[in-house]
């Protein structure tokens, strides 16, 4: 079968439409909102109208239905604006919704996803901890079944959409047990914000995505119903593996936006901006740094697009999610430091928006698995 780079007449529509959104809602406030420290909460009906939550999820469940590549391209054009704006969209649908949907009972969709898919709530994933970051395996976290509850006891962090005013729980990865091997057995269980015992505390002085919630969980004697686990117990690991595969995609996304729109800033800046009689970009020196960023940008594409593909083919997809993450959350690194350099000291102000893509690519490198892990998933994947 032939090669086909085009997109199909409804991703077109897609792009444009969250493009045109972006451009217009988002960008004249977000950096009001970021300097604030300020979650974008009057921002959500509006994302909702576009149908930007439960992109993914079956329309039997309130979900939009659409492939993994629309998906994507609207992280992409969300994070071509404001990393904020794209990191709400993208840990909600990958990190919140997308596990009950892909792991949920019956009962569990029809209670969590109408709602979730609406845009009324967020939902956050409960996996890293103070001592359990990239090795999310060793989670401290437990939750010991008496009767027919489940009583959870530990902490996270570093949780996206967890503490909002409109969040509504999280799933939790927990010890539940251990496993023949003697190794601790890892389930994931739905708390659901104001039960008795958990407490989510929204983190401030955050270097990026100021205006996005993260939090703090604490769970003390938490006691929710044994109905409450997500899937079979003891699936808990694979479900986060699989969740993060996922995930590694939207965070790809973001890289590949970020990428964008610092190359944006900088083509136009450079165009319009005269030194020794000329505009900068037409100094070979300016001129190669911006199709340099062109390039990697246009390879960086090419690779997200085709590991969502691959998954939307229902076809192994670990390694290219990896590969794109990793590829993507560097060059978002390397053109936003490109993109202020061509600034110049205007570049290090805040009324120049391209300081705020420099502060928000830092976070890509480290989130849903840093770039040493994505390496070591990769060579995994290689047989080393």
């Amino acid at each position: 079968m032939a090669l086909n780079y085009d997109l199909t007449e409804e991703q077109s529509i897609l792009r444009d439409s969250v493009r045109k959104f972006a451009e217009n809602v988002i960008k004249p406030v977000s950096r009001g909102y970021d300097e604030r420290e300020q979650f974008h909460l009057d921002s959500i009906p509006r994302m909702a109208e576009l149908g930007l939550f439960g992109m993914v999820v079956s329309p039997e469940f309130g979900g939009q239905g659409l492939d993994y590549v629309s998906y994507i391209i609207a992280v992409e054009e969300l994070a071509r604006v404001d990393g904020s704006h794209a990191a709400t969209i993208a840990a909600d649908n990958s990190l919140g919704i997308n596990p009950l949907y892909y792991f949920g009972n019956e009962q569990q969709k029809k209670k969590y996803l109408p709602k979730l898919c609406r845009g009324e709530g967020l939902w956050g994933f409960g996996l890293t901890e103070p001592n359990a970051g990239s090795d999310a395996g060793s989670s401290r976290t437990t939750a010991v079944l008496d009767g027919n509850e489940w009583v959870l006891n530990g902490s996270k962090i570093f949780i996206t959409n967890a503490a909002s005013p409109i969040s509504m729980g999280v799933t939790v990865q927990a010890v539940t047990g251990k496993r023949p091997d003697g190794r601790p057995e890892l389930s994931c269980i739905i708390v659901e914000h104001g039960t008795r015992g958990f407490e989510a505390k929204e983190m401030h002085g955050k270097l990026m995505w100021r205006s996005s919630n993260t939090a703090e969980l604490y769970f003390e004697d938490c006691r929710v119903p044994r109905d409450n686990l997500l899937g079979k117990r003891g699936d808990g690991f694979k479900q986060m593996l699989a969740t993060l595969d996922g995930g590694r995609l939207s965070i790809g996304a973001m890289g590949l936006g970020c990428a964008q729109g610092a190359f944006d800033l900088a083509l136009r800046y450079a165009k319009e901006r005269v030194q020794f009689g000329q505009p900068i970009c037409h100094f070979q020196v300016n001129a190669f740094k911006l199709a340099d960023m062109a390039m990697e940008i246009e390879a960086g594409r090419h690779l997200m697009y085709k590991a969502c593909w691959l998954k939307d083919q229902h076809r192994p997809f670990g390694r290219e999610a990896a590969m794109g993450k990793l590829y993507c959350s560097e060059l978002a690194r390397r053109v936003s430091n490109q993109a202020v350099q061509l600034h110049g000291g205007y570049g290090l102000m805040k009324e120049y928006d391209v300081e705020r893509f420099y502060r928000d690519a830092k976070l890509l490198e480290i989130g849903e698995g840093t770039s040493e892990v994505q390496r070591i998933v990769i060579s995994r994947h290689l047989g080393c």
